[in-house]
């Protein structure tokens, strides 16, 4: 008997079985065949990670058994350099873990150091901090509605979403000079007033994006192959939402009805909610489809409420936009707690102060992190082809992760 009759070859057999696609309709059909669980890796570069995001996952042929999202590959210690640079110098680096929401990002920031400093900003910068805020919104949210159904195969919406973006990015530009860190916040208001007939202009921009956002609309929310890749795909339940301290549109999609701008009013919303053009979106599904869907009607939500800001602005009187301070700004001892309701949901900033110009303590509440926390709790059970379904409607930035 040869060495070889001796010692057979053994066979191992992974990527059919219980875990497998199949070949039916059915997600995860296939042969009952005992199968050896696999690990692996996607990313940290991947094109389903909107960054540097590493996904450990455990396979059974194609189902998932579990997952662990591996992050921290982008911290770089924000909340350290915050308390090495005083409250002027700290806004340019809060506008940036979330970098499609630089703008409100900063209005936290301002928010939190204003309260401490017992300041009242002038009405025009209120105003204009909240027109600001939803044009910031919709831009993060367009991002997401073009480049999802890449995720999943239609390469078509991310261009009309660009064109959209663009239209709004020229407002934006106009009267920031920046394209994603706009730098236009200042501790008590603004940094300079509004150029003249930019209220026009933003005007005519939300005209255009409103009329052509149905195309986007049109060509998902009916495509059967987008809806067959996300209707009841990964379902996130309202209980599991508020477990993980999930916020934003993923929230609301699965049913959680919470809005800060409408809960805890800030800058001009209590106005806003006043005149009726406010509306919080939600919906029960709480599948990908939900969420993507919940989004693209945030859109326009936002759209109108800058329609109505815009009214607001030219019915005020001419006047400054910030409060003069002196050049040194020291915020008195003590500790304070604000929370924005962010594009991507609930931002949280953590102020405290020993009477010094720069802050003792600023601990910064990302969105995000709670977002993708719950990521193992949804894709368990899933085959790996929806796993892109499910990670890219999490909507998050990695930045905001690892801060």
């Amino acid at each position: 008997m040869s060495s070889d009759d001796a010692h057979p070859p053994r066979t191992l057999t992974v990527g059919v079985g219980a875990g497998s696609a199949g070949f039916g309709h059915e997600r995860g059909g296939g042969v009952d065949i005992d199968t050896t669980d696999m690990v692996l890796n996607v990313g940290p570069q991947h094109p389903a990670t909107h960054g540097v995001l590493r996904l450990r996952l455990t396979l059974d042929g194609e189902r998932i058994v579990d997952c662990e999202p591996i992050v921290g590959y982008m911290h770089r210690g924000v909340e350290k350099l915050f308390e090495v640079r005083d409250y002027r110098q700290i806004i340019v680096l809060a506008n940036r873990h979330d970098w499609l929401s630089a703008f409100s990002s900063e209005v936290g920031v301002v928010l939190a150091v204003e309260r401490m400093l017992g300041l009242e900003v002038p009405e025009r910068a209120t105003w204009a901090r909240t027109l600001l805020a939803e044009l910031n919104r919709i831009l993060n949210h367009l991002m997401f509605l073009g480049s999802y159904p890449l995720e999943i195969g239609a390469i078509t919406p991310i261009f009309y979403a660009f064109r959209e973006r663009e239209t709004i990015q020229e407002v934006m530009e106009e009267i920031s000079g920046g394209r994603m860190h706009y730098m236009f916040n200042r501790v008590g208001g603004l940094k300079e007033d509004l150029p003249a007939g930019w209220l026009g202009r933003v005007g005519s921009a939300t005209t255009a994006v409103r009329s052509r956002l149905g195309q986007i609309e049109d060509l998902l929310l009916t495509n059967e192959i987008f809806v067959a890749r996300t209707r009841g795909v990964g379902v996130l339940s309202t209980e599991l939402a508020q477990a993980y301290g999930v916020s934003g549109p993923i929230a609301r999609a699965s049913g959680l009805d919470l809005d800060l701008r409408r809960d805890q009013p800030y800058l001009a919303y209590p106005e806003l909610i006043a005149d009726g053009a406010l509306r919080v979106v939600t919906r029960t599904e709480g599948d990908s489809y939900a969420r993507f869907a919940c989004l693209l009607e945030q859109v326009r939500v936002s759209l109108d409420l800058v329609d109505a800001c815009v009214a607001r602005m030219r019915e005020l009187p001419q006047g400054p936009v910030n409060v003069k301070l002196p050049k040194i700004v020291k915020v008195p001892e003590g500790s304070t707690y604000t929370w924005t309701e962010n594009p991507l949901g609930i931002n949280g900033y953590y102020l405290v102060s020993r009477g010094e110009k720069t802050p003792w303590r600023l601990k910064l509440r990302s969105a995000s992190f709670n977002n993708i926390a719950v990521l193992p709790e949804v894709v368990r059970g899933a085959v790996v082809a929806d796993l892109i379904s499910i990670l890219g409607s999490m909507f998050f930035v990695v930045g905001d992760i690892d801060k």
